[in-house]
């Protein structure tokens, strides 16, 4: 890359709105962005921009950001890769990496974060070793999974509820609150 060529970035994610915002904020950072909202448009561009870092997002509608990571890899071993997710867990970070990615960071998340994360792949070979400083709460991990299971049910809370084993009015109660913090 010369020194007035701009790093390129592809964001293939399903949620528009995100999408969006983060192809501003990296422009605004100086980066080209392309976008792409399924991994069948994200991997023509990937091949027509190549660019320096793919961001995918792990559930899409209709398919899965693991097939999309491991797709890339397979044509461009050079592309860093960033999984992103809402559901973050640690049986998802490992298969995102064994798929290629070189990365894997939970949502909600920005611009800065994303390159931080860009930028110690580019230094270390590899993202910051150290374990997070704290552990998921046990209140967050239970909106997690109630959020994933209600992702699966399409948005249906009684169907939710009769999975996860609780009253529909319990869970909606859940619901309505706001996600613990971490």
């Amino acid at each position: 890359m010369t020194e007035n060529e701009k790093p390129a970035a592809l964001i293939v994610d399903d949620d528009e709105v995100f999408r969006k915002r983060l192809c501003r904020a990296l422009e605004l950072r100086g980066w080209e962005a392309y976008s792409a909202p399924g991994g069948v448009e994200g991997l023509a561009l990937a091949r027509e921009t190549a660019p320096d870092l793919a961001i995918v997002d792990l559930k899409m509608e209709g398919e899965s950001g693991l097939d999309v990571v491991s797709s890339i890899r397979a044509f461009d071993a050079t592309i860093s890769i960033i999984m992103l997710t809402g559901y973050g867990s640690i049986a998802t970070a490992l298969e995102a990496v064994r798929c290629g990615a070189d990365h894997y960071l939970s949502k909600p998340v920005d611009a800065d974060q994303i390159l931080a994360a860009y930028q110690a792949l580019k230094q270390h070979g590899q993202a910051d070793p150290r374990p997070p400083a704290t552990v998921p709460t046990l209140a967050r991990v239970e909106w997690e999974h109630i959020q994933r299971v209600l992702t699966d049910c399409g948005g249906n809370v009684s169907q939710t509820a009769k999975l996860l084993g609780l009253h529909r009015r319990s869970l909606q109660r859940k619901l309505y609150k706001f996600p613990p913090r971490e």
